[in-house]
């Protein structure tokens, strides 16, 4: 089982209440792949390594690989998973399996970020904007005081704004891991957004986030346009797993094909008692066909999106298991780019809450109540501090 919350029982009493489709009419937006990005992807590996290959001894085992196959490694991965990305032929990636050392391996793929509807953002002077609590805040029983923690939040996504003045950002852990890119400063404005729901400031100024004024740690593994690779985000995954802490938190809004390599690096590094949520995805269908939404382990909770009335909403993932319970993905206000703004929907804005919940209640979340028209008929439970 997944939990160690009570959410399996809560999701039991859910069955029990199945109940008409939500009513929104938001739909997700399919979002294109640039031609670089396809690119980068095509003929790009990632291959995993047998587990009992000592860690120290990884990026040895990987660099003679590499030299006796004539390929140039990507990434090198050491604590959520074993292994490497590399870019090569097909012929060679097929004669590099047969390697005694080679657990498997799969071909690289494109994620996006998990939003349904983009919003206009605000970028003025936020100091002349009296602090609001968002809707979702109130509805998951916050803001609470995250200021004192001693712990981190790390934002798997597109960055963040690094000086954002809502937000208490720990610029010397955050990092990039987007391939031809350096700085972890958000260029699109959805890893702020994110960071917000969790962790904005109670100063008076903007909104407020669930776990009021905690840490936040930008890992950059998506751009500007919200897309990236497996191997990028495995790298993103792979550096919270070294450096994260038991009783911090991982947000990963960002979804896409089933790719093993991803979510075993995820359950690996929630193995560490890092809590991981997951954003559910946005194209309406059973969640256990994408990745990472589908990974099931200990410390890993699926989060899907409801609305302000409780319903589920339109554009969800569902399905249970991997979906833990709902938090609230329509219209939700949160930080954005330049100090500003932005309202937008997804369950890319419900993981986040969830995520402040569990850094608040070291992993524990409570039952706020059921959302009603979930499409499987078992009503998710909506996680509440």
């Amino acid at each position: 089982m997944k939990k160690e919350i009570g959410l399996a029982s809560l999701i039991a009493i859910a069955a029990s209440a199945g109940m008409a489709l939500a009513q929104e009419g938001e739909r997700p937006v399919q979002y294109g792949i640039s031609a670089d990005l396809q690119q980068k992807v095509d003929g790009n590996y990632i291959f995993v390594l047998n587990d009992e290959i000592p860690a120290n001894r990884v990026r040895g085992v990987v660099r003679r690989m590499a030299a006796r196959a004539g390929v140039k490694v990507g990434h090198i991965y050491e604590h959520s998973i074993k292994g490497f990305s590399a870019k090569m032929p097909a012929e060679t990636a097929a004669a590099m399996e047969e390697d005694p050392m080679v657990s498997y391996y799969s071909h690289d793929g494109v994620a996006f970020i998990n939003d349904a509807e983009v919003g206009t953002a605000a970028t003025g002077d936020v100091s002349a904007q009296a602090q609001s609590t968002p809707w979702g805040i109130t509805r998951v029983g916050g803001p609470a005081d995250g200021s004192n923690l001693g712990k981190y939040a790390f934002v798997i996504d597109t960055g963040i704004d690094l000086d954002h003045p809502d937000l208490n950002v720990a610029v010397s852990l955050s990092r990039n891991f987007v391939s031809g890119l350096s700085s972890p400063d958000d260029q699109n404005g959805h890893g702020t957004h994110v960071a917000g729901t969790i962790a904005a400031l109670d100063n008076g100024i903007g909104v407020v986030g669930v776990a009021a004024g905690a840490k936040v740690v930008a890992v950059r593994v998506l751009d500007a346009q919200g897309n990236g690779s497996f191997a990028d985000i495995i790298a993103g995954v792979d550096y919270v797993a070294q450096v994260g802490l038991a009783g911090e938190v991982a947000n990963m809004s960002l979804g896409g094909p089933a790719n093993s390599a991803l979510d075993n690096a995820v359950r690996n590094a929630a193995a560490k008692g890092i809590f991981f949520s997951l954003a559910a995805g946005n194209e309406a269908q059973n969640a256990n066909n994408v990745s990472p939404a589908r990974t099931n382990a200990a410390n890993v909770y699926t989060i899907s999106a409801h609305d302000s009335q409780d319903r589920f909403a339109s554009f969800s993932n569902f399905g249970n298991p991997p979906i833990d319970c709902a938090d609230p993905g329509v219209n939700i206000q949160s930080t954005w780019l330049n100090g500003g703004y932005n309202t937008i929907s997804g369950t890319s804005m419900a993981a986040p809450h969830a995520a402040g919940i569990f850094l608040i209640n070291n992993g524990t979340a409570f039952n706020g109540g059921l959302v009603s028209g979930d499409p499987d008929g078992n009503p998710d439970p909506i996680c509440h501090l």
